[in-house]
């Protein structure tokens, strides 16, 4: 028995062109550079600067009159012809012909773990405790701690190294690493860490309380239980003072600074660069170091050469079919690089616009709410193409570079009626807490109260939430003598 049924489809493909697009879109300046760069090595075809032809006008090009002729289903005019290719320049002629491209020399230096190998050598050890103290050394994060303790240890270097020893053997080895530099380097925990720090510095009243509050009541001075401490300790809040001056003088992440200091440099290039001129806001497109592209001449005149040519052999055919490839991976290829380039413009104009008050005044509670589906509106673009400009890319502004994802934010209604950012709120909480009294720091529900009296109408899981980003922590860890 014969069944009849009626399926219907729905299914987009994208062509190669589109996909292309889309990458180039995601780059930063840098990476798109750099993508620049491979293409042009990779595709004989394409050429970087300024192309110079007779009579050429950029603004009002003008089309060859050249015969049409078929060779082997190639339309040869097609790549003899600029006609496809948009009049307007891959670059904004932004910068003078006197300026230099600036390349930044970086530096690298040795490992952490090098670092710290480099002074253990110092030290005068059997072949055992040595291997125990490179195991030891490889254990260090970057922060500096080995987060194992000291039986995990003695197990790994039996699994691993196939070493056995005892513990007691692995605690010598480890009091000889926790005397390299920096200080603090090689504790097991944040107690160790402090500890390890006070113990190398000169013996004064404070210094020595503050190893005792460390080694004997670290669960009481990090809870902030003052008064427990100076009962237990007997002591005034003057010393209590003192000592916790000290401990705040100390380094959490002993391995950190070092990291730090032999970290290559990197800067951040922006992609967009926004200027106030005369109370206007001007916006301009950074293609500093991005070469103009056009196709290649002697590639035209090779597929005109073959156009001319009355006997046409097998191995011309071959070699013009290679040439075609090439010509139209350079014309796709500069067709999406001038895409790129208006999407991201007029993007990053309709955000500049969006935001035109902060732009003007660099005040950060003037940023409006501003969701992806309110520029891809404006732009008539998708989202996800409006996502793919925002995601990975700065512009500088005369406040700050500035991630340009960080201008988006949801919004809510104020006690007035107008619509205001999230970015607002943090800085009205974040004043909040920058002028409360450290002696009684202010609860989440305090803030709640704050917030609401100035017009925010938050709820108290928001206000726990908006805390954590800008990096505040509890009432109890804020609170100061």
């Amino acid at each position: 028995m014969l069944k009849q049924q009626l399926n219907l489809k729905l299914s987009q493909k994208l062509s190669p062109q589109q996909i292309q697009l889309m990458k180039l879109i995601q780059l930063p300046t840098l990476s798109f550079e750099q993508k620049l760069h491979r293409e042009l090595e990779e595709n004989p075809a394409l050429e970087a600067g300024k192309e110079t032809l007779e009579n050429e006008d950029l603004d009002n090009p003008q089309e060859e009159n050249l015969d049409l002729i078929e060779a082997d289903d190639i339309n040869i005019d097609e790549y003899l012809s600029d006609d496809e290719i948009p009049a307007y320049r891959l670059n904004a002629n932004n910068y003078s012909p006197d300026d230099e491209e600036k390349q930044v020399p970086y530096a690298a230096g040795i490992s952490f773990t090098q670092f710290l190998m480099d002074q253990m050598r110092t030290f005068s050890m059997s072949e055992t405790e040595s291997q125990i103290a490179r195991f030891l050394v490889g254990s260090i994060d970057e922060t500096g701690y080995i987060r194992r303790s000291l039986l995990d240890i003695v197990d790994d270097l039996a699994f691993t190294e196939n070493l056995y020893v005892e513990e007691d053997q692995v605690q010598n080895v480890l009091d000889k690493v926790q005397q390299l530099d920096p200080a603090g380097v090689g504790a097991l925990d944040l107690q160790d860490c402090l500890a390890l720090q006070l113990q190398r510095k000169s013996k004064t009243p404070a210094i020595s309380l503050a190893h005792e509050m460390i080694v004997s009541h670290f669960s009481a001075f990090s809870k902030k239980h003052f008064d427990k401490l100076m009962s237990t300790l007997n002591i005034d809040e003057n010393q209590l003072k003192e000592a916790i001056a000290e401990i705040e003088k100390l380094n959490p992440k002993p391995g950190a600074s070092y990291a730090s200091s032999t970290k290559i440099n990197s800067q951040i290039t922006p992609d967009f660069t926004i200027r106030i001129l005369d109370g206007e806001l001007q916006l301009s497109l950074n293609g500093r170091n991005a070469p103009e592209l056009h196709v290649s001449a002697s590639y035209r005149n090779m597929m005109e050469g073959y156009k001319e040519s009355t006997v046409k052999s097998k191995a011309q055919q071959e070699a013009v079919l290679f040439i075609k490839q090439k010509l139209d991976a350079a014309k796709w290829f500069i067709d999406a690089v001038k895409q790129r380039n208006h999407t991201l413009f007029i993007t990053m104009n309709a955000i500049m616009d969006y935001q035109k008050a902060y732009f003007l005044t660099g005040d950060e509670q003037k940023i409006k709410p501003m969701v992806l589906r309110d520029i891809a509106s404006i732009i008539q673009m998708d989202i996800s193409t409006v996502s793919r400009v925002a995601n990975s890319k700065y512009v500088d502004t005369p406040y700050g570079t500035r991630l340009i994802k960080s201008f988006f934010s949801e919004g809510m209604t104020n006690s007035e009626g107008e619509d205001v950012s999230s970015i607002e709120i943090r800085k009205a909480l974040e004043t909040i807490i920058d002028s409360e009294d450290k002696t009684k720091p202010l609860t989440d529900e305090e803030l709640k109260n704050a917030l609401n009296q100035k017009g925010y109408p938050v709820a108290r899981r928001t206000v726990a939430k908006y805390r954590d980003i800008i990096g505040a922590p509890v009432a109890r860890l804020r609170k100061k003598l």
